[in-house]
């Protein structure tokens, strides 16, 4: 084959070949539209959902309310009606028997004029003593139409105009939140999520996560504040998240259309402490380690299950309860699990004591860090600086190696740098504390 051929086939096949990638980025780009075509008809059928079930429910509300309080003042009616008629009727079977009496006495008085002389006195005197009997010039009083109640319903169309006017304000869609996840890491056994604001003219009080199964489930709260980040602690391992962020607006209390959910996973074990350790009790997850026996003679040092802690990464120690202080006591990291160590004030650690000093290598820094008190959280962070080259970058080679080590609490860090004998790609970490009644959280 000539040169020339050779050529044109070398072309022909990248021109192939960036067919294939075009094609493929075209198809991405496919898919792509399809789930945001997805993601537009399916908010759009649960926002009509939501209307009409939310509208659905006022109106049986509102009919509801209106019937109870018709059906109150229809009651105030009844007992107005039933009070003010009773006594007209007791007075109306008092004139009715009057009346009646009155008739007798007409029909006596005219037989008795009607009658014979010889009976005529007997008649006429029974008649006039009947007479004074009845009374005649006595009369019930019939009180006058100003004196009883004439009922009437006093209604106005305040109560409408009102409720016109909330409606016309009330509900309203829109089609973006005004918070949205903006980054998801993963941890040890967690999550970190990030999240931002992107309506500027949106003020935001409170922000609220939540996160469920990918593969089913409810969502659950997982905090509620006002910072934009939070770590979701407990997750399994290589099991997808769903995660979805909302806000609450200041003077608020309706909370704001949730965030396009975004799915997350760790596929990195959670930290957790050496079981069965002297002198310590641990949580059923192990992430929580309780100084529990306080003897004569000092306890070992509580190290991690396994060195999981690998540079890049944030360890942080959160600090749930508090017992007595000693200088011995120390949070850090370590190279190895040294067996009957008291400290980790020692060569190949470094730490932080309670009172807030740091040591590197078993030797105190003259920078202060404030004293660990309860509610603190401690962090570290490292980076790798290699001092002389490590044959084919393999860290376990060996060599000049240094570490740069951030620790941090209390709003306030050092950093300083670590320098081993030889290169590690994981650390182990440990606490150890003198008095019981300390207990850590590690995540």
């Amino acid at each position: 084959m000539s040169i020339e051929a050779e050529v044109l086939l070398q072309e022909a096949k990248e021109s192939i070949e960036a067919a294939q990638n075009y094609r493929s980025e075209l198809q991405q780009r496919l898919h792509g539209l399809s789930q945001a075509r997805k993601q537009v008809r399916g908010s759009s059928s649960q926002a009509r959902e939501a209307l009409k079930r939310h509208f659905s429910e006022l109106q049986m509300a509102a009919a509801r309310l209106l019937a109870e309080r018709l059906a109150s003042l229809l009651a105030e009616v009844d007992a107005i009606e039933h009070d003010s008629v009773q006594p007209l009727d007791d007075c109306q079977k008092l004139i009715e028997q009057g009346v009646g009496a009155a008739d007798e006495l007409l029909r006596e008085g005219e037989v008795a004029i009607r009658c014979g002389l010889a009976e005529k006195e007997d008649k006429l005197g029974s008649f006039t003593k009947k007479a004074l009997q009845i009374q005649l010039d006595s009369l019930p009083e019939v009180p006058a139409l100003v004196d009883v109640p004439c009922v009437s319903a006093q209604l106005d169309d305040s109560l409408l105009y009102a409720v016109r006017e909330r409606v016309a304000k009330h509900g309203s869609v829109s089609s973006h939140p005004p918070v949205q996840i903006e980054e998801l890491q993963e941890r040890p056994g967690s999550v970190l999520v990030r999240w931002c604001k992107v309506d500027d003219d949106f003020a935001a009080q409170d922000y609220r996560l939540q996160y469920r199964l990918s593969a089913s489930g409810q969502y659950k709260d997982a905090y509620i504040g006002r910072d934009c980040e939070f770590l979701v602690l407990h997750l399994d391992t290589h099991t997808e998240h769903l995660f979805r962020v909302s806000a609450r607006g200041e003077g608020r209390t309706e909370w704001s259309p949730w965030s396009v959910p975004q799915a997350g996973y760790t596929t990195m074990a959670p930290h957790d402490w050496c079981p069965g350790s002297e002198g310590y009790i641990l949580s059923s997850r192990r992430n929580i380690a309780m100084r529990s026996d306080s003897s004569s003679s000092r306890t070992p040092v509580l190290y991690s299950n396994a060195p999981t802690y690998f540079c890049g990464q944030t360890l942080t120690f959160k600090i749930s309860a508090v017992g007595l202080v000693d200088k011995q006591d120390s949070i850090g990291v370590c190279v190895d699990c040294e067996s009957g160590a008291e400290s980790l004030q020692r060569n190949q650690a470094v730490c932080i004591s309670t009172n807030g000093t740091v040591f590197v290598n078993g030797k105190e820094m003259t920078n202060q860090l404030p004293d660990i008190t309860l509610g603190s959280a401690v962090t570290f962070e490292m980076e790798v600086v290699n001092l002389l080259p490590v044959s084919n970058n393999n860290l376990s080679d060996g060599g000049n190696f240094k570490l740069r080590v951030t620790i941090g609490t209390g709003n306030r860090e050092v950093v300083f740098d670590w320098l081993l004998d030889q290169g590690v790609d994981c650390l182990f970490f440990g606490c150890s504390f003198t008095h019981t009644g300390w207990k850590v959280l590690v995540f």
